[in-house]
């Protein structure tokens, strides 16, 4: 069996690379600020979702200095939605270390000091901005490598084993393309299932395909699933401007420094049908049927809503704010409580209660107008004795005509 070749990995990818907006043309000088926060977003994250925060990321900020001056709130109001909201934090972080040295360090020792950078991202940003002959190992360079040597060793056990047959493979010329080419590969052809096999550059030397068995690669220890918790969440929506209560989670733990509706503490024996013991304020509540669920990476989540429309002069308790509903998009609101919001905004809005209206004393000084007499309908047309337009056009068939 033929030995895998970088080279051979490399006229493909010259090939077949995939056009994304954070990588280089070719010929062209890698931005090392746009491989760092493209890697940092594609930390357990799609291409596909990516795509767009990355647009607008630049677009906000289109360099580490801007991304370093911005405010926190404004950092984490653009990541909403991408997850993972440490990643957001550290990248602040990261960009304030780099702009006050005045640029990345261009050896993965210097990047393994920045906040938030791993043993992978700091791989990726030496191979792909600085060309060193590093190995980025990602979840797809895993299963490309498990599958080309075949190893039984499950992850994440086999990682430290992946990696030095990773970077026995990096070429001292080209790093940077044969690390974004093993990332392709895996993306396109050596897929999680059904993979393209006959279209890879490395399928003679690999031996999962020749064992047939590339599909079982890479092995995995079966991951337990959290405790399911519960909770309740309470969105109040203001009349008038129809703003919507919000408040900010503690900078550190999950979800740190993001917005949400007020909600409960999540449990495993948390009781919905109590939930309004932790109503943020006094209200009219109405729980909305169903749950919102959610899954983080070590538990699933249930949350029941409770809706309540209050009066336009309600003021919102300590520490917590109103948005109107046309800027809910400039909060940092993670995917969980948009979901939440959306259950509870989608439906029929609960109304105040209306103040009665006073019922007026008759007036019996005033002599009442009379009614008008009531409209007579109109007379039906008597049916005509005439024959029909029908019957006239109608005429009898013509008598034959005897022939001798």
């Amino acid at each position: 069996m033929p030995a895998a070749s970088a080279a051979d990995l490399l006229t493909w990818y010259d090939r077949h690379r995939r056009a994304l907006p954070w990588r280089a043309l070719p010929g062209e000088t890698p931005d090392p600020y746009r491989v760092w926060l493209s890697e940092v977003m594609l930390q357990q994250t799609t291409v596909t979702a990516v795509k767009p925060y990355f647009v607008k990321f630049l677009t906000l900020f289109p360099n580490v200095a801007a991304l370093a001056a911005a405010p926190e709130e404004a950092v984490m109001s653009a990541w909403a939605g991408l997850g993972y909201y440490s990643r957001a934090r550290n990248l602040h972080a990261c960009a304030k270390s780099v702009a006050s040295a005045g640029g990345f360090p261009d050896t993965e020792d210097g990047l393994r000091k920045l906040p938030g950078i791993g043993a992978y991202t700091a791989g990726a940003i030496a191979a792909i901005a600085f060309d060193r002959p590093a190995a980025a190992v990602d979840g797809n360079v895993e299963r490309v490598m498990s599958r080309l040597h075949a190893i039984q060793t499950p992850l994440p056990t086999a990682r430290a084993q992946i990696r030095l047959f990773t970077q026995a493979l990096v070429p001292d010329r080209r790093p940077g393309d044969f690390a974004q080419a093993l990332m392709d590969l895996g993306a396109t052809l050596c897929t999680p299932k059904r993979p393209a096999c006959a279209l890879c550059p490395w399928m003679l030397p690999c031996r999962a395909r020749a064992e047939g068995l590339q599909e079982t690669f890479p092995r995995k220890v079966k991951k337990e699933k959290g405790i399911l918790r519960r909770g309740a969440a309470f969105v109040a929506l203001r009349a008038g401007d129809e703003a919507v209560l919000l408040r900010t989670r503690p900078p550190e733990g999950l979800l740190g420094a993001m917005a949400e509706p007020p909600t409960s503490d999540w449990l495993p024996d948390y009781d919905p049908a109590k939930g309004l013991l932790d109503a943020p304020l006094d209200a009219r509540w109405k729980r909305l049927p169903g749950v919102v669920k959610h899954g983080f990476t070590h538990f699933p989540l249930e949350l029941t809503v409770f809706l309540a429309r209050v009066a336009a002069d309600t003021k919102p308790p300590e520490g917590m704010r109103f948005t109107p509903r046309d800027a809910l998009e400039t909060e940092p609101l993670p995917g969980a409580m948009k979901k939440v919001l959306a259950h509870a905004l989608t439906g029929p809005m609960p109304v105040v209660a209306p103040k009665p209206v006073p019922v007026r004393e008759p007036d019996l000084a005033t002599i009442p107008e009379p009614e008008p007499p009531p409209r007579r309908g109109p007379i039906p047309k008597l049916a005509s004795s005439r024959p029909s337009d029908l019957a006239r056009i109608v005429k009898k068939a013509p008598k034959p005509v005897r022939t001798r």
